[in-house]
């Protein structure tokens, strides 16, 4: 996105936080609001900015030759995302495991791409699938298996109230679709916790 674009996607962010804080009878023009369209405006930017990069170039901006064919884990990548259904903040980590089949990537690149996903309005399940099929797609290994577990707070702060639920998703393919396979994997993820 160039800077023209960006700075009309603010102006147009600010003018409607500015007109939403009208609406449920506050005064923009108080002291603590005055600048608050501003940051919702780059905050709303920065917490999407998931749509304007590629995680398959990522992925490929740091494949090398390997011939290594065990379980590569990445496991407790912190993420922030916001659900599509509320806009509210849902958070927490992800745990991504891989078998190489010729190639491997950067370990520091399997974050990225988590970032990328979870800086999208999104929702749990997707975002554990889209994470898995890029993984697969670009790096085509052996296996691939992601869990994702997080806390809502369109849960804990609205609806049901239940401040201390924690959702888990989880999806694979290849090697992993072999039981003995997951609960390696899973067992790993529980070792030094």
């Amino acid at each position: 996105m160039n800077m023209e674009d960006r700075e009309k996607i603010i102006e147009g962010l600010k003018n409607n936080c500015h007109k939403m804080l009208e609406l449920i009878g506050e005064n923009p023009a108080r002291e603590g609001l005055v600048k608050t369209p501003d940051r919702v405006a780059r905050a709303i930017l920065d917490t999407t900015s998931g749509y304007n990069e590629d995680p398959h170039a990522i992925l490929r901006g740091a494949m090398f030759k390997e011939d290594y064919s065990q379980m590569v884990i990445v496991k407790d990548i912190d993420f922030y995302s916001l659900c599509e259904h509320h806009i509210l903040p849902f958070f927490g980590k992800v745990h991504v495991a891989y078998i190489p089949n010729g190639y491997i990537t950067g370990l520091s690149k399997i974050a990225r791409v988590v970032d990328v996903y979870a800086r999208r309005l999104q929702v749990q399940e997707r975002l554990t699938l889209q994470i898995k099929e890029c993984i697969q797609e670009t790096l085509n290994p052996l296996g691939v298996m992601v869990v994702v577990e997080a806390q809502h707070l369109c849960m804990q702060m609205r609806g049901i109230k239940k401040q201390n639920s924690v959702t888990t998703t989880s999806d694979f393919c290849g090697a992993f679709n072999q039981a003995k396979t997951r609960e390696e994997f899973m067992n790993l993820l529980r070792s030094n916790r």
